[in-house]
């Protein structure tokens, strides 16, 4: 397997798809909201946290047309689904992340950390979610509580070097 290739994306209004509406659905979801995404969820059945106005809502299975505007996929659903899911976006050229489900992933997400400005992801290609996540949780507790103060400084110095 190819490395892959690290990216943060702005996702300020555009459509994301969510395929399944359980546990771990509503947890990717509330990372899509706070980047600023319109969220579409395709599911027969959705957790009471994703019942939101904000959120489109498909009470059905998986059809590829859900696809159609999209500019990101996430499946979370069983392994079959999340196949069907993988083969719909490979063919509109969309990148998709299954969740706990490598072989049908285009990409990954890794433990993020967010303080003070300063955002670190860390990702393990698939292979080992859950060391993602314990190196998030040691970056958090490494990270100075006063990092915005570096990013302010940063950021002056930069301007001044243009």
């Amino acid at each position: 397997m190819s490395e892959t290739y690290p990216v943060f994306l702005h996702f300020q209004g555009r459509l994301a798809v969510l395929v399944g509406g359980g546990r771990v659905a509503a947890a990717k979801l509330s990372g899509l909201l706070a980047a600023g995404a319109r969220v579409r969820v395709v599911a027969p059945g959705v957790a009471p946290e994703i019942e939101r106005p904000e959120i489109e809502i498909r009470r059905r299975a998986f059809v590829p047309e859900d696809l159609d505007g999209a500019f990101f996929v996430v499946a979370a659903a069983p392994p079959e689904v999340n196949r069907n899911v993988r083969l719909a976006a490979d063919a509109r050229g969309l990148f998709v992340n299954a969740v706990d489900d490598a072989k049908s992933a285009s990409a990954f997400l890794g433990g993020v950390v967010r303080k003070g400005g300063v955002t670190v992801a860390v990702a393990t290609d698939g292979r080992a979610p859950a060391l993602a996540g314990l190196l998030r949780e040691a970056l958090e507790r490494v990270l100075p509580d006063d990092i915005s103060a570096w990013v302010d400084l940063g950021e002056r110095v930069r301007a001044g070097w243009r």
